[in-house]
């Protein structure tokens, strides 16, 4: 009696090409379960891989993001002064400045005199360098929030600067918000001494100038740090590719930007009261009018702005490697 032989099914897919085996063994009823977690994983690994960023390519062009940059605003943008929405913008600057200055300035002279044992007050009295800085983090914190759709909530002229070399906004819009930032500091400082006159003089008038015991050189490099420290918050906090790699991370921009603002203060409010904010140190100094912080005034925008011209450059052209970007462009153009 003969036996008739039948081939296993493995051994008659050893002779078919790969691609015909695999889709053989994978067709059994028992490997099934195998097959739908082995499509779920390659599923998984090519969205993982969709989501990287491929920044250049072997031909040096960009594609493959997953995140939008917006386009670089114009140097000097005339249309602009034809819109409400950019006048909106420079009034929402001015009141929200106007609020800043109020409620801080208020707080420090209200510390002073809790805490002037002379005028029968208690040194422990007030709240103390530490509600200070909360009172300039909290504000910055609130206003930011409050204004970031309308103007951006810029708020101060360094931070303004620091966008404006990093091509958010354009010249026009830069120094009327710088305008109306000042404008608003001096509004604000000035409804403190009309509310409060007699502690206002007392107690010198929240205004910035240098402590005793610390050189120029050490208050200047204390402002250009301070204000790097804060304008580099504010790229980070509203950098797109952050918010595109971070969308699982439910932090709202304002708030880094509010702890940075108390983080400075807190360190540098024994040195010069803390200035970072050119519209903040001059508002005071124009209400107050005094010698003393007219000579070191100058400190509180030269700091600023170079601190702001530093964190703007460090964060575009290393972070972000933008000179890098523009040279793979640069290279990649073959009209070039």
């Amino acid at each position: 009696m003969s036996t008739i032989y039948t081939p296993c099914p493995l051994h008659t897919l050893s002779h078919t090409c790969p691609s015909h085996l695999l889709r053989s063994l994978l067709s059994y009823p028992i490997l099934t379960p195998l097959t739908h977690s082995l499509s779920l994983s390659l599923r998984f690994h090519r969205n993982q891989e969709m989501t990287k960023d491929l920044e250049v390519t072997e031909r040096g062009s960009f594609s493959g993001k997953d995140y939008h940059d917006p386009p670089p605003a114009p140097l000097i943008d005339a249309e602009e002064l034809t819109k409400w929405s950019f006048y909106r913008a420079l009034i929402a600057e001015f009141i929200a400045t106007l609020l800043f200055l109020y409620i801080t300035v208020l707080t420090v002279i209200g510390y002073k005199s809790q805490s002037d044992t002379k005028a029968g007050g208690d040194i422990c009295g007030g709240v103390g360098i530490l509600g200070i800085a909360w009172a300039f983090g909290g504000m910055i914190f609130i206003l930011v929030y409050c204004t970031a759709g309308i103007s951006g909530g810029h708020i101060n002229p360094a931070v303004t600067f620091g966008l404006f070399l990093a091509r958010k906004v354009s010249l026009i819009r830069a120094i009327l918000y710088m305008v109306a930032q000042c404008l608003g500091a001096i509004c604000g400082v000035g409804l403190v001494k009309a509310f409060q006159s007699s502690l206002y003089v007392r107690y010198g008038g929240g205004a910035n100038s240098l402590a005793d015991g610390y050189s120029k050189g050490t208050g200047l490099g204390a402002e250009i740090i301070g204000t790097f420290v804060l304008v580099y918050t504010v790229f980070s906090a509203t950098d797109p590719k952050r918010n595109a790699r971070d969308s699982h991370v439910p932090v709202l921009a304002p708030l880094p930007i509010g702890f940075a603002v108390f983080m400075v203060h807190l360190a540098t409010i024994p040195v010069t009261g803390t200035g970072i904010n050119p519209a903040r140190s001059l508002g005071a100094a124009v209400i107050y009018n005094k010698d003393k912080p007219w000579d070191d005034h100058w400190i509180f925008w030269v700091g600023p702005f170079i601190g702001a011209a530093i964190a703007a450059f460090y964060h575009q052209f290393i972070l972000r490697a933008g000179a890098v970007k523009a040279l793979g462009s640069f290279r990649s153009n073959p009209n070039v």
